[in-house]
């Protein structure tokens, strides 16, 4: 069963087993979205901040926590993990209710925590990568995010088709995702500044004709992209 679910900004797709566990997601969604909309209006200038931030108003709420938390750990601003995180929490929503199968991609920032196998495909643009895809065997959780120079909205100051992390977690995945693409002009060092955080398992990079791994990441194989599947506004 799947869902396409939009509330203002955030447009994620919801997929999982019964419909009960998708309103959960849904519902999760407009909780932490609504207290992150109240910490912004009381501190405006996380919304544009490019790295990390020391001073604030008032008492983080539980999203901003784990943004704050992403954004010092990859050093990049707290919004460089929105996306990654309302997947974290609208997944572990589902997983409190029962699922044994929760899938969120919150526009290619995905969150996952599944009993079968599930592929998820890297759509790279007009990169010379056209059917690229993780084939993601049972897990926990897991969260698979990406930035993008040339693709989609995301702020990035590199040249990366694609800059996708896998991690333990959507949040830190999708922080350490930005990191990655901002240096991407230069692999050894963009792989270099994410390799030591905890949490995160492996990194992709593509640039044009160029494909470079690093870390244990699921298996790569061949898998037509449906441009239909892909979540966006």
């Amino acid at each position: 069963m799947k869902e396409k679910f939009q509330l203002k900004q955030t447009v994620v797709t919801i997929v999982a087993d019964a419909r009960l566990y998708i309103e959960n997601a849904k519902e999760a969604i407009r909780t932490h979205r609504r207290e992150l909309e109240r910490f912004i209006a009381l501190n405006p200038f996380f919304l544009f901040a490019l790295e990390p931030l020391d001073e604030y108003v008032g008492v983080p709420p539980e999203i901003v926590r784990r943004m704050l938390e992403a954004s010092y750990t990859a050093n990049v601003g707290p919004m460089a993990a929105v996306a990654g995180v309302i997947a974290d929490l609208a997944v572990e929503a589902m997983v409190a209710a029962g699922a044994s199968y929760a899938i969120v991609d919150n526009g290619g920032d995905i969150a996952l925590s599944t009993n079968r196998e599930v592929t998820v495909g890297i759509y790279a643009g007009e990169s010379a990568f056209k059917d690229v895809a993780f084939r993601i065997r049972p897990t926990p959780f897991l969260g698979v995010c990406t930035s993008s120079a040339t693709v989609g909205p995301s702020i990035s100051f590199g040249t990366a088709d694609v800059a996708c992390v896998v991690a333990e977690k959507a949040c830190l995945a999708d922080a350490a995702a930005s990191a990655l693409g901002n240096l991407s002009t230069d692999p050894e060092a963009a792989f270099g500044a994410i390799k030591d955080i905890s949490g995160i398992l492996g990194a992709l990079l593509i640039v044009q004709d160029t494909l470079a791994t690093w870390g244990t990441l699921p298996t790569l194989v061949h898998g037509s992209i449906d441009e239909a599947c892909i979540t966006r506004a």
